[in-house]
């Protein structure tokens, strides 16, 4: 894994400028610089400060010694990026982070392309000799074949991305400043901050057990120290062979083509989910997709990110591969760290996000457990002892026939009941102590008492409640609320009519449902959650989409209505009256 450092033993320090050192990529190169000793390396980044996590001790060595330095740097201010260059002879350019900045384009288009031409300029009042972008294999990549740029990108963020590379490829030889890109497929790693954690959101929603298609797509994936170390291999390439590389752009991969569900299921196996195993045609994703597209080209930026859906789909639908023959050839580029052992070292960093981590079951109580109060019931309903489950719900199937099935009026089921629960205990209280050689146990008189404290209890709370529902009745049979005597009135009618009509049919389908329900989303609390949030997604954005499309006039109402219930308070409310 380590990089070779015996062709760089006997030449001068170099010093170079690591734009978005502090990003994912950016960290990784910073420490194999650092690794092979013959670089002053400058870290710039959108960060205002260097906060070293306890692993970097190898950049807190350097930064003590003067090896290494940090700036905090704005792309939009082209003096202060000359400033950092000045005196180096190399830029190794990743795209500060622009996650703070949402979807806005105006913001995103300042940062990447406004950017690039910013640290082209910068280049070459600095005399900087040597400049490498770190693009992105999606910048050219259309259906199942890598093209030329594409005339039309649903991601605004490559569309981005694809203008920032040509400006930089474009601006090669002038000045004397020499570039490069290399185009780096489906990164993934230790700090990764998009494609791994967006796949674990997935699994934690239990949407990574389908698999969309048929599933035998290949694709290209690629470690984050592979593509570190690639960028040190195009800076001597850049060196000692600029006809083959300069203004060129590279393909960087592990070379190792993987079917995108086999790679999934390693990586999710590994942090304690279950792998894909169940198809889903891909017709009918693209069709839920296209609802997708519809609603964010309608509603805007929104509550899902719809680009990174989009990237999902796409490698999980189409074959993703790349031809590194090039940057084999002329920057001399080989992985240093194979596939399976960047898959083990990215499961082993992103461990506390592992299903059973933190939040087992054994010693985390689950959303229906606490909806239930985690006692009785809740260990009843949710089967945790099955035989008093299934006596429980056998005895209230027996209760709903007995009172609802039975032809028989409540008042008169109550009593029959009472007098065969009344023989039965007299029966047991004349049997022998052993029948037919089996010991019978007595019910101890005891159970049948009640405490001064309970009789007490309960006359109290009864006579407080009555209290109180005779003091309401009072005020509404005098008129001294009149809203709230129609909605008693109102409500009482129609429970009335629920009672007449629905009350058997609902019981029956509520003692069904309960015994039911409970169980089923506890076993799959995360894929209901999942669908859930889904479900209210839509829903949201569907009504952004129809406020928009209102007429004018009921816009103004609703606005109007809205502005006032916020502005008028309960001291208002009292004037009103």
């Amino acid at each position: 894994m380590a990089v070779n450092a015996d062709r760089f033993q006997d030449s001068n320090p170099k010093t170079c400028v690591v734009l978005g050192g502090r990003g994912f990529i950016g960290k990784s190169l910073v420490l194999q610089l650092l690794k092979l000793g013959n670089w002053i390396v400058r870290i710039a980044d959108s960060t205002h400060s260097l906060n070293l996590h306890h692993s970097e001790s190898l950049l807190a060595e350097a930064l003590s010694s003067s090896r290494a330095s940090y700036f905090h740097l704005d792309l939009t201010d082209k003096h202060r990026i000359a400033k950092v260059l000045e005196g180096s002879s190399v830029v190794f350019y990743f795209d500060v982070d622009s996650s703070n900045n949402g979807d806005h384009f105006c913001s995103l288009y300042k940062l990447i392309v406004q950017g690039a031409k910013n640290v082209i300029i910068a280049c070459r009042e600095s005399k900087v000799k040597r400049l490498i972008y770190n693009s992105s294999a999606d910048v050219v990549f259309d259906r199942d074949k890598p093209l030329a740029y594409p005339w039309k990108v649903d991601n605004m963020l490559i569309d981005l991305k694809a203008q920032a590379e040509a400006l930089i490829l474009n601006a090669n030889d002038i000045d004397g400043v020499l570039t490069c890109s290399l185009r780096s497929s489906n990164v993934f790693g230790p700090g990764d901050s998009e494609l791994v954690p967006f796949f674990l959101k997935l699994a934690r929603y239990g949407f990574t057990k389908f698999i969309i298609g048929t599933g035998d797509n290949l694709t290209d994936f690629t470690f984050s120290e592979n593509v570190a170390h690639a960028h040190i291999c195009a800076e001597e390439a850049l060196n000692f062979q600029t006809v083959s590389v300069a203004g060129k752009a590279f393909f960087i991969t592990n070379l190792e083509p993987m079917k995108f569900w086999k790679f999934l299921s390693l990586l999710l196996e590994g942090l304690g989910y279950r792998r894909p195993f169940i198809k889903l045609p891909a017709n009918l994703v693209q069709y839920v997709l296209s609802v997708l597209k519809w609603l964010y080209e309608k509603s805007g930026p929104g509550y899902f990110n719809y680009p990174l859906l989009v990237h999902f789909i796409q490698l999980a639908l189409h074959t993703r591969t790349f031809n590194c023959s090039a940057a084999q050839k002329y920057i001399a580029y080989a992985p240093i760290v194979s596939l399976e052992e960047g898959v083990t070292l990215t499961i082993e960093s992103f461990s506390h996000l592992a299903k059973d981590s933190s939040f087992s079951r054994c010693c985390d109580r689950s959303k229906a457990d606490k909806l239930l109060g985690s006692g009785k019931v809740a260990d009843i309903l949710l089967w945790r002892n099955e035989k008093a489950s299934f006596t429980c719900f056998l005895g209230l199937v027996f209760l709903f026939y007995w009172f609802f099935l039975s032809g028989s009026t409540f008042i008169s089921s109550a009593a029959r009941l009472l007098l065969f629960a009344t023989l039965l205990l007299c029966g047991h209280g004349f049997l022998p102590s052993k029948l037919f050689g089996f010991s019978i146990q007595r019910v101890p008189g005891s159970n049948f008492k009640i405490s001064d404290t309970a009789v007490k209890d309960s006359v109290t709370i009864t006579l407080h409640l009555w209290n109180k529902g005779f003091q309401n009745i009072k005020g509404l049979a005098q008129g001294d609320d009149w809203s709230i005597f129609f909605k008693v009135a109102g409500f009482l009618y129609l429970l009335k009519l629920f009672l007449s009509k629905l009350l058997t049919t609902l019981i029956g389908v509520g003692l069904v449902f309960a015994f039911m329900v409970f169980f089923v989303y506890e076993q799959y609390e995360s894929e209901i959650d999942g669908l859930v949030d889904i479900l209210i997604t839509i829903s949201k954005e569907f009504m952004v989409y129809l406020m928009r499309n209102l007429p004018v006039s009921v816009s103004r109402l609703l606005h109007y209505g809205d502005n006032f219930q916020h502005y008028q308070g309960p001291e208002c409310g009292k004037d009103l009256r």
